[in-house]
């Protein structure tokens, strides 16, 4: 009867995990303690989400509600303690399913953020999604705070802080 029981248990527990590890690199899940609140949390997804892996792709979504101003430059900044690697070469911003063209991706190693201009503001009321491929990950891996910033044409210097993606990586 033992043996039953202990096979039902571990049998349980596998099954129920393995949904779990299916969704974990598709959307923010559930925080328990600490991140950004709930209305600041955006969705993402990686590719694989393997600590110290090559080549990774991360999709980090904007909803179109979040974008109620026009977009002339998009800064996303992460902390100091995340050590994967960017290819500023392969970054590409899609609106509406389609890339827009860029006029410039800055990738600042020393102080942690990413800046992409596009070549043309992006139009307030659209879904964004901010995809950088080829990305290096972390090794070990851990939870990173990915924030995004805007800046609207024409307006002073500031950026406006739209949410934060809360990245899980294995």
């Amino acid at each position: 009867m033992r043996r039953l029981f202990s096979a039902l248990a571990v049998t349980g527990c596998l099954l129920s995990g393995l949904p779990t590890l299916a969704l974990a690199q598709g959307m923010p899940g559930f925080t328990i303690f600490g991140g950004p609140e709930r209305g600041n949390q955006l969705n993402y997804r990686l590719d694989y989400g393997k600590s110290g892996m090559s080549g990774d792709r991360y999709r980090l979504r904007i909803p179109a509600k979040k974008v109620s101003l026009a977009i002339a430059q998009l800064n996303i900044s992460y902390p100091n303690y995340y050590k994967g690697e960017f290819d500023q070469k392969d970054i590409k911003v899609r609106v509406k399913n389609k890339s827009i063209e860029l006029q410039e991706v800055i990738w600042d190693k020393e102080n942690r953020f990413i800046e992409i201009y596009p070549k043309d503001p992006i139009a307030a009321g659209n879904n964004v999604e901010v995809v950088l491929s080829n990305v290096k990950n972390p090794s070990p891996g851990g939870m990173y705070n990915f924030n995004v910033r805007i800046r609207t044409p024409g307006d002073v210097p500031l950026l406006r802080y739209l949410g934060t993606w809360l990245l899980s990586i294995d």
